[in-house]
């Protein structure tokens, strides 16, 4: 059966990376920008890193420019905001597509393992639906990742047991993860 440890990435400075380095641990694997609405889950995203490492958590972090042009920098660009505004100290990788024809497929995995659901309710999480399916559109079925700052868990043996859409309160995801450390 497969699971995350089968894939392998690219690290910001394009050598591969096999996920099974992680194997054991419990992951949280997110799409990112820089110029996002979402860009402060930063902040209690590297919180969570601070507070769980040493306790077998990580954070694998995909830079993507997919949606409205929020991470048009380079590698080195995007790394420099992370850790100069948000001290961000766990991986970052490989700027990638997680949706359409050039669609990573850890990503158009992960995405199959638990698909999209909704945003919630609220006026807030209808206007990004409503915003995202006009960006998604053009990806037809192959659009896996509706937003900046999906996140998904993978349990210590590699398997995808939550996603969280950008709009979930971030304590919520820290108590899932806290949950299953």
């Amino acid at each position: 059966m497969k699971n995350v440890y089968d894939f392998h990435v690219k690290d910001m400075d394009g050598n591969d990376v096999s996920l099974e380095k992680y194997k054991g641990k419990i992951l949280l694997i997110v799409n990112t920008p820089t110029g996002c609405g979402f860009t402060p889950h930063y902040e209690p995203l590297e919180e969570m890193y601070k507070l769980f490492k040493n306790k077998g958590f990580e954070i694998l972090d995909f830079p993507c420019n997919q949606f409205a042009n929020q991470a048009p920098e380079s590698n080195e660009d995007i790394q420099k905001f992370c850790t100069m505004k948000f001290g961000t100290e766990f991986p970052q990788f490989d700027k990638i597509d997680v949706n359409g024809e050039n669609a990573d497929p850890l990503f158009s995995y992960l995405a199959t393992e638990k698909p999209f659901k909704g945003f919630g309710k609220g006026i807030k999480n209808l206007a990004l639906d409503k915003f995202a399916k006009l960006n998604n559109n053009k990806f037809g079925d192959k659009a896996y990742i509706k937003w900046n700052f999906t996140k998904f868990l993978i349990d210590r043996q590699g398997n995808v047991i939550e996603r969280f859409e950008p709009t979930v309160d971030m304590d919520i995801v820290k108590q899932k993860v806290q949950s299953v450390l």
